[in-house]
């Protein structure tokens, strides 16, 4: 039976299936955002909804029998298992924020599509990374607004007026959102020479350090991509060896049998 359950979980088809209802059940889930399409249809988007919910938990419920241990092993099972999980817990009473995350069932299209997969290991794979440059960000951040407040916090106190206000001002500037018209020259009204600061800011926080973040993403994703070929062109050798063994044993047996069938004819 679990030989069965494997064949049937792990089928090309199956697979399509849920796939397609993970989409259907996106569609539903934001059906039923509108008061007005839940007056006129809100009892059939329902039901829908969990006769989908049901055949993902039976498709849960398949993979823990088939895998067993296994199956709690694998952090792409235990995302696939919370998310369904959520969706059974009532949304009432304390959970009724829950009700909002049932909508995280469609993440798991991140686990069916593996051109999709691949990218979410690529960009957990660069995480480390990726946290180096934020505490080097974070700590360019707090040397300059420690230097905004110090310079600024007196004439314009609405956006340097503390180390909590200056970090979000130098946050907005580094998205460059009315950066230049809504802050920077304003201050230089009162400072000409602000100029000094805010470029260099941009220049580092948002050129620079920005461009590093895209740069370690990108060879994560180069690095894991060369990860699956070089294991890819494992595999392939593997089974030419096995072919080539298999091969030669065959050959071994085609002689010995000659030997016998000669030897009896003699």
């Amino acid at each position: 039976m679990q030989a069965k359950l494997k064949l049937f979980i792990e089928n090309a088809l199956l697979q399509k299936i849920i796939i397609t209802l993970i989409i259907i059940n996106a569609v539903l889930l934001g059906l039923e955002t509108s008061d007005a399409i839940m007056a006129k249809a809100g009892t059939p988007i329902l039901l829908l909804d969990k006769a989908i919910l049901v055949v993902f938990v039976v498709e849960i419920v398949c993979r823990m029998i088939v895998y067993r241990l296994g199956f709690w092993k694998d952090p792409w099972s235990l995302f696939d298992f919370a998310v369904v999980a959520i969706a059974l817990v009532p949304a009432s009473g304390a959970f009724s924020v829950l009700r909002a995350l049932r909508v995280l069932r469609v993440l798991r299209l991140l686990t069916l599509v593996p051109s999709m997969r691949r990218v979410v290991g690529a960009l957990l794979g660069a995480v480390p990374g990726l946290i180096s440059i934020a505490f080097v960000l974070l700590i360019i951040y707090y040397v300059f607004a420690v230097i905004a407040t110090n310079l600024f916090a007196d004439q314009y106190p609405e956006w340097f007026g503390n180390i909590g206000l200056s970090l979000y001002t130098l946050f907005q500037i580094m998205t460059l959102e009315s950066w230049s018209m809504g802050i920077a020259r304003p201050v230089m009204e009162n400072f000409p020479y602000a100029w000094a600061f805010f470029i260099p800011f941009i220049l580092v926080a948002t050129f620079t350090m920005l461009n590093l973040f895209i740069a370690i993403i990108v060879n994560a994703m180069q690095t894991f991509s060369e990860q699956e070929n070089k294991e890819a062109i494992e595999a392939v050798h593997e089974l030419d060896t096995d072919l080539h063994g298999e091969l030669k044993m065959l050959r071994q047996e085609v002689y010995a049998l000659r030997q016998l069938l000669t030897k009896g004819h003699l």
